[in-house]
């Protein structure tokens, strides 16, 4: 009887101690995790506009230091105008500029989209221009390796330079993902609104594709406002 009750206390004391260890791991390791999450997200923005490239191993002083020198965050309102942090509300959306000696070279957007598996978390740059799409980039997903997966490839991803948002008329068309080669599958002149699909990975496609013209349709009014030049510097906010 006293050595069960010593085997129930030793095992109880385990159980309190281990908790315990973990709970301090948990909590010790936070901070760096949240660090961690932090400079993937600055370090694909930068992919999206080309300022780094895959393949090369990067510090997270330097890519603080690229981010910084090289991006802008800010949010806009419903009217396509730029609000400030301190103003801002639950309702704006954050935009990230890439700027060169005030010049606004291309713009970032968020993509929260759908995926087979879980959400697809990545950045879409469109150049100044308000249509041509300058980078595509994936910082977080779940789908399957090999199939899937492949949205995080630098094949896939480059599919997405010098595609458009616009049609041949100038209507909005968003970019959508081909099930397939898009020189074999879309017509020619509708060829500019897509990207090459993943073989084997139609429903990842269609995810992202829905995914991707959410987003535009969210920063739309602020598209047509570098369409329409009102926008080209800093200054012009």
């Amino acid at each position: 009887m006293f050595s069960t009750v010593k085997s129930i206390l030793f095992v109880t004391m385990l159980s309190i101690v281990c908790s315990s260890l973990l709970t301090l791991a948990a909590t010790g390791l936070k901070d760096y995790q949240l660090r961690n999450v932090a400079i993937d997200k600055k370090i694909n923005i930068l992919k999206s506009v080309r300022v780094v490239d895959d393949g090369y191993a990067l510090t997270p002083v330097i890519i603080e230091k690229l981010y910084d020198e090289n991006i802008r965050q800010a949010w806009i309102n419903v009217d396509g105008k730029i609000i400030t942090e301190q103003l801002k509300s639950e309702h704006d959306l954050p935009i990230y500029l890439y700027v060169k000696e005030h010049e606004i070279l291309s713009y970032i957007i968020p993509v929260d989209s759908n995926g087979l598996w879980g959400r697809i978390l990545g950045y879409l740059a469109i150049k100044s221009d308000g249509k041509t799409i300058s980078g595509f980039t994936v910082y977080s997903h779940s789908e399957t390796p090999g199939l899937g997966g492949e949205i995080e490839t630098s094949w896939f991803q480059n599919n997405f330079l010098g595609k458009e948002i616009l049609d041949e008329k100038g209507n909005f068309v968003a970019v959508t993902i081909a099930k397939g080669s898009v020189e074999k599958r879309i017509p020619k002149h509708r060829q500019k609104n897509f990207v090459d699909g993943i073989s084997g990975a139609t429903m990842t496609g269609r995810f992202l594709s829905d995914g991707l013209t959410q987003a535009l349709i969210e920063y739309e009014v602020f598209s047509k406002r570098f369409r329409n030049q009102e926008i080209t510097t800093l200054k012009d906010f």
